[in-house]
């Protein structure tokens, strides 16, 4: 069962915006694991590209770490990316 992420002010962020920003995703070794992070990051900044992603697989190759950068304008933004994330299926955790 996947949590809501804690709501925090802008105000109360260490983080200034508007920002290009790393997201960590985790989750199965499968390509559509690899396309449904980028159509999620494609959603909220349509410049994304895949070359804006880092990969790398876990010893035994069964698991997957993206690292996306994303462009975003505000706090909401980026709370919404990281919800989806979290709520997708294929994503074991974010960072």
């Amino acid at each position: 069962m996947k949590k809501n992420m804690p709501e925090i002010s802008e105000e109360n962020s260490f983080i200034e915006f508007p920002c290009t920003f790393p997201i960590k995703v985790v989750g199965s070794n499968l390509p559509e694991f690899r396309e449904k992070v980028c159509t999620i990051a494609k959603k909220y900044d349509p410049s994304f590209s895949e070359r804006q992603l880092k990969s790398r697989c876990s010893k035994a190759a069964k698991y997957l770490s993206l690292t996306i950068s994303v462009y975003v304008n505000d706090r909401s933004t980026l709370d919404k990316i990281y919800q989806e994330l979290t709520d997708c299926e294929l994503v074991q955790w974010t960072l």
